[in-house]
Parts: C-alpha cells; sequence; structure tokens
C-alpha cells in the first residue's frame, strides 16, 4: 500500500474511533448510578482529547516520502481497536474502589512521557517511518534511557486504560497492539541503522524499557 492510500484510510479511521469513543462517554454518562461511570466517562474523554491532539500527526504527509508503510495501518487499526473495545464493552466495575486511581495515574503518566518524547524529536518525530537526508541522533530528555519512548509512553497508556475498562477482547486488542509495535520498531531500526551514530547509540540503550527490552 502506497503512502497515500495509507493516509487516507488513517483520516477514515480516526472519525470512526472518535464517533466510537463518544458514543461510550454519552452511555456512560447516562447509565444509573454515579459511580464508576462518571469516572469511566472523563477518563474516556481525556482519552479522546489524546487521539484528537495527535491528530495532526497521524493523518499528515511526511515532508519526504516514507521509507516503509506496511506497519502503519496494522499499528493504527490495532491502536483503534484497543480503545474502541474497551469503552464499548460493559463496565467492569459496579462501584468505586480507590484502586481505580492506578489506571488513570498510569495512563496519565505514559502520555505525559510520550509527549516529552516527541517534543525532544521535534521535526524527526513521525508516525511514517522516515529517515530525513540530515537525520540527526537524539539522545537528550527520555531519549538518554530508551531509544523508543515515545512508543513506550503509548503502550503504557493504553495498558492503564485497558485494565481500567478491563474486558476479554481489550486485551486481545492491546496484545496485538504490543505485536504491532514490536514489529513496527525492527522496521524503523533497519531504516535508522545506517544513520551516522545509531548503532553505536542503540548498543548502550533498551529499545522500550530500560533492563527488559
Amino acid at each position: 500500500m502506497n503512502q497515500r492510500a495509507v493516509v487516507l484510510c488513517l483520516r477514515a479511521l480516526l472519525p470512526v474511533a472518535s464517533a466510537a469513543i463518544v458514543v461510550a462517554i454519552v452511555l456512560l454518562l447516562t447509565a444509573d448510578g454515579p459511580a464508576p461511570h462518571l469516572v469511566a466517562a472523563l477518563f474516556a474523554s481525556a482519552y479522546l482529547l489524546w487521539i484528537l491532539a495527535e491528530a495532526r500527526i497521524s493523518v499528515r504527509h511526511p515532508s519526504q516520502s516514507a521509507a516503509e508503510n506496511s506497519t502503519l495501518l496494522p499499528y493504527a487499526l490495532s491502536r483503534a481497536g484497543t480503545a474502541m473495545a474497551a469503552v464499548l464493552w460493559p463496565l467492569p466495575w459496579d462501584r468505586w474502589s480507590p484502586w481505580l486511581i492506578a489506571p488513570i495515574a498510569v495512563s496519565a503518566g505514559a502520555v505525559a512521557l510520550r509527549l516529552v518524547a516527541i517534543r525532544t524529536l521535534g521535526r524527526f518525530y513521525s508516525h511514517h517511518v522516515v529517515r530525513y537526508s540530515d537525520h540527526s541522533i537524539v539522545s537528550t530528555g527520555p531519549y538518554r534511557f530508551a531509544r523508543h519512548p515515545a512508543y513506550t509512553g503509548m503502550l503504557l497508556a493504553n495498558a492503564g486504560f485497558v485494565a481500567f475498562f478491563l474486558n476479554p477482547l481489550s486485551v486481545l486488542m492491546f496484545v496485538a497492539l504490543c505485536t504491532c509495535v514490536i514489529w513496527r520498531i525492527l522496521v524503523e531500526e533497519r531504516v535508522l541503522w545506517v544513520v551516522p551514530g545509531y548503532p553505536d547509540y542503540a548498543s548502550g540503550r533498551a529499545r522500550l524499557i530500560p533492563g527488559v527490552w
């Protein structure tokens, strides 16, 4: 699939995923009982705002041709599918518990990590696999500790979201998302390996989580 076709698919997918989350928010707000449905609706709303905040990156064409496109659509589908599977399934909690704060806190911290990583990478960040002609190694901020902290933040944010709206389908979709991210990282690194200094940079840092992978 060429770059233009992938971008068009992403532009079609984004409103579908957003609409599904909006429907879930309305259902949560109109459900009987104030909690935990209200908290769930607020959490889903915050997740939707995060998706919309990244939309301009998701659907824009990179400034030069992408080096690889095959991983982008499965990644986007599994990410959207994880969110939709979580919010469209009946809420597993029937009463408020302080333990519900934990997945929300994990997601909030993870989104913050992702935003810092994106900001640190600056113009080199793209949802497409792109190697710029003047590509240089970024090793500041969270990139001091991991090669792909933006993916770390995205996965942890979705892990918290899935943990809050826990159901079998969302867990399955999250496993698919993790698989797509691992595939995408391996593809990206083949592209980045020829960037001067990248092999040395990579040799001293984990891909996602220090001490794990």
